[in-house]
């Protein structure tokens, strides 16, 4: 599904963001990518959106290798790929409906399309009567909420997590987590990039652990511990 091998990512300061970073991940498995602030876990997601591109190395997506991909076929990996971020980048002057239809809008669906799919997807993330609201007259709970439904308006096989849960209280991140582990029961591949050591400690699925760019665990029994290199 996912396959970085000996990935490199130097940028044009000098800084060495990934060196020669290397693992697989096999369709439908959750993912914690975890390791301290400037560890390399953003390039890493960046790369993975192909926002940016390998120094050396290659990121081959579901049979595609990424970094060869013609610019007009680019919207085309993105798309099998739903994201979430840190601060939602939910927009203030739609509804919660109209945020979650505006993913599918810009894919070409119909507008039968979106009216059976969003209000399925708000009842799966626990917001079905909140589609008339704007994004600030939600929790910041719901609003994460809202995300994950819009990252998988489109039904893609990976769905990529980017520090979902760090600007949640605990309570509501752990929420947040169940429901990620939910819709990886499903099917869904869910890679998580995250510095939230109890949730990793306690949701016990595979860790990639980066440390200055450097790969120094992969670890399927789970855990946050970051060893030294």
């Amino acid at each position: 599904m996912i396959t970085f091998e000996n990935v490199t990512k130097v940028y044009e300061d000098g800084t060495k963001a990934l060196d020669e970073v290397s693992f697989h991940i096999e369709k439908g498995e959750f993912v914690f990518v975890v390791g301290p602030s400037g560890s390399g876990k953003s390039t890493l997601t960046r790369l993975l959106m192909h926002e940016e591109t390998p120094t050396s190395g290659s990121i081959t997506i579901d049979g595609t290798r990424v970094q060869d991909l013609k610019r007009k076929d680019i919207p085309y990996l993105r798309r099998s790929i739903g994201v979430i971020f840190q601060d939602f980048r939910l927009l203030d002057d739609r509804t919660v409906y109209e945020n979650i239809a505006f993913a599918m809008q810009i894919v070409g669906a119909s507008k039968r399309e979106i009216r059976r799919q969003v209000p399925h997807l708000l009842s799966m993330v626990g917001l079905s009567g909140k589609a008339k609201l704007f994004p600030t007259q939600l929790s910041r709970g719901e609003a994460q909420r809202v995300a994950v439904a819009r990252a998988l308006a489109n039904n893609p096989p990976i769905l990529l997590a980017d520090e979902p849960t760090a600007s949640l209280p605990p309570k509501t991140s752990f929420e947040i987590v169940e429901l990620l582990c939910d819709i990886n029961a499903r099917g869904t591949t869910v890679v998580m990039a995250t510095h939230a050591k109890e949730i990793v400690d306690t949701v016990h699925k595979r860790v990639i652990a980066i440390e200055d760019g450097v790969l120094v665990r992969d670890d399927s029994k789970g855990g946050y511990e970051v060893e030294s290199k």
